[in-house]
């Protein structure tokens, strides 16, 4: 199996793929430094189609081990290890979380599949996952670059920048809610768990009072989802899947809220 420096010094694969994501705005990177490169997505979209192709061939040469010489002879570590080593693992981790996660959700997959003895094929499913996530993730890069090129993506803060605006901090606090399904894919259920309390403290307690003047029920109902119901899946032995579903209908609850907000703004303005 080729290095991956030597793949690097092999440009031009000409590798074809479809746009299968929508971009959401990037942040700075929960695993700490990311790169100059992600300031310069379109600089370096060979570097991720290539960086892609040698996971593709790492995850397949291990369940190739595996099925040709046993859960014995094959490291899981190793497919965590792949994918932190690649700047590919920056470049979707701060332009779109939730392909973020489902890429994690995969390299678990086969990890626990090998671990657990399953049959080869059932690996081979989880196979098959990941190398979907890694496709549309290298689609949702691609995006990307082209909003990058055109100024109508900022550029990635190397620290944390703060909202100024309740719309604007609901927003966040959505982005922070892709990252608690990230870190629970990634195995990482107390930082998901610190993610979601931080959230509520730092960012969700600024806006209630607003929220509270528009629709109190509403804000009960997220005070409850941020302090019950989300703590308790991560808790639990909740699916990634389970998690991603309550994190999905806080965030169409923070879509609402928004709404209300702005619509509040849109009166006062009319009046004055």
């Amino acid at each position: 199996m080729q290095s991956l420096k030597r793949l690097r010094k092999n440009r031009g694969l000409g590798l074809v793929f479809g746009l299968f994501a929508l971009v959401a705005a990037g942040q700075v990177s929960a695993n700490g430094a990311i790169g100059d490169h992600v300031n310069d997505l379109k600089g370096h979209l060979g570097q991720y189609s290539e960086e892609v192709t040698w996971l593709i061939g790492k995850y397949d040469g291990v369940v190739d081990t595996y099925e040709a010489q046993g859960q014995k002879a094959v490291e899981t570590q190793q497919l965590v290890d792949f994918w932190e080593e690649v700047d590919f693992h920056s470049a979707i981790e701060t332009n779109y979380v939730p392909v973020y996660a489902n890429i994690w959700q995969g390299i678990y997959g086969i990890k626990q599949a090998i671990e657990a003895g399953k049959p080869v094929d059932e690996v081979r499913a989880e196979q098959e996952k990941l190398n979907s996530a890694f496709w549309q993730a290298l689609g949702a890069v691609k995006l990307a670059s082209q909003f990058q090129e055109k100024g109508l993506l900022a550029k990635i803060q190397t620290t944390e920048s703060e909202p100024t605006t309740m719309p604007e901090t609901l927003d966040d606090i959505k982005h922070r809610l892709d990252r608690v399904v990230a870190k629970y894919a990634e195995q990482l259920p107390e930082a998901a768990t610190t993610i979601v309390h931080d959230t509520y403290l730092n960012r969700f307690e600024g806006v209630e009072g607003a929220l509270i003047e528009q629709d109190a029920a509403l804000v009960e109902d997220l005070e409850k989802d941020f302090n019950v119901t989300l703590p308790q899946a991560l808790d639990g032995k909740a699916s990634v899947d389970d998690v991603r579903k309550v994190v999905e209908a806080m965030q169409a609850k923070l879509d609402r809220a928004k709404s209300l907000l702005l619509e509040a703004e849109k009166k006062r303005k009319d009046v004055f």
